[in-house]
């Protein structure tokens, strides 16, 4: 077994790891959807998010895997980082440095590894997104690009760490995390050819919750909406809040008439709170439903403004002539 070498510059390694303040933490969404995403595509039973500390490599994100973390000495994950590009091990029973390896010839037995370094600004790569199977395999060079666009968005998850990117109220992405992500999202859908839609909702009356109820209140309206994407949408969809009483989600490989029955879902879902929750308003909301289109939408910033202009037409439409009352209408027109 070859035992990995330490980067020339790990020194700043480990105290850029260490500054992120994310090792020993619980797990996260922003994560496990990465790594949940890679074993689904790649269709194996291992895929983790890895990040290499001073004597052992522990896992931010693990799916397949009962193990926290290892020794970096048997870590593949410590070979990895010495690279540039993706680590590519087709059979480690028959590789010199890891034929004896305990982490191949016991649990979890790995036969095939695949890791891509992730690599932060200032050049430290501080561990990998990284697929396991217990078979011999090969990769393409499509399943080695993929796996470069999963570490990429990967990556700006550690930056995310840096650049508070979520939202503190809701826990979901705010306007930054949701460019940064979405650019990737559809990035990978520009790649693989398929279908992307965004929805942008913004929630009707929502001054008259703070006036009347309290800034409190209005606050809890956010959260319980918040609660309601993320229940009814996949894990796999961005959500975020970008800012105020507003709200999108991109939904991946998702158009046409699965967009209407997942819109249709959520107005389900928010009927049945408004029923039960009896807190003098009800939570309702406006939205606009756009299909991305490459020759339409050159950035998610366009795709966006068009869903922003949908929702505001049909907040128009949901007021009687007086512009004071809610007009209630059954679902969003879908652009696309």
């Amino acid at each position: 077994m070859l035992k990995p070498e330490k980067p020339a510059e790990e020194a700043t390694r480990i105290e850029t790891l260490r500054a992120l303040n994310i090792l020993d933490t619980s797990p996260e969404e922003r994560f496990d959807r990465l790594s949940r995403l890679a074993k689904r595509l790649f269709d194996v039973p291992i895929a983790l998010v890895s990040l290499v500390d001073e004597n052992r490599q522990w896992f931010k994100s693990c799916q397949g895997l009962g193990a926290t973390e290892t020794s970096r000495d048997i870590s593949f994950c410590g070979h990895a980082i010495l690279g540039g590009d993706i680590f590519l091990i087709p059979d480690a029973a028959l590789d010199e440095r890891f034929h004896d390896n305990p982490l191949v010839t016991n649990e979890p037995y790995i036969r095939f590894y695949a890791g891509c370094p992730l690599t932060v600004p200032n050049g430290s790569k501080l561990g990998t997104l990284c697929v396991i199977d217990r078979e011999p395999r090969d990769f393409s060079e499509d399943d080695l690009a993929l796996l470069r666009d999963l570490a990429r968005m990967a990556e700006q998850e550690l930056a995310a760490v840096q650049l508070a990117t979520m939202d503190e109220l809701t826990m979901l992405s705010n306007r930054r995390g949701f460019e940064a992500l979405s650019r990737h999202a559809l990035g990978l859908c520009r790649r693989l050819e398929k279908s992307a839609s965004l929805l942008y909702f913004d929630l009707d009356l929502f001054k008259n919750i703070n006036d009347r109820f309290g800034h409190a209140e209005g606050d809890r309206a956010l959260t319980n909406f918040a609660r309601l994407l993320k229940q009814t949408f996949r894990e796999s969809d961005v959500l975020a809040r970008p800012g105020g009483d507003e709200f999108t989600v991109l939904l991946t490989n998702v158009a046409g008439e699965e967009l209407n029955i997942s819109i249709h879902r959520l107005q389900q879902a928010v009927d049945q709170y408004n029923k039960e929750a009896r807190r003098g308003y009800d939570i309702v909301y406006s939205v606009g439903a756009v299909q991305f289109d490459a020759a339409r939408h050159s950035d998610i910033a366009e795709l966006v403004a068009e869903a922003d202009t949908l929702m505001y037409e049909q907040k128009k439409q949901r007021r009687k002539p007086d512009g004071t009352d809610r007009v209630s209408i059954d679902h969003a027109q879908v652009v696309g």
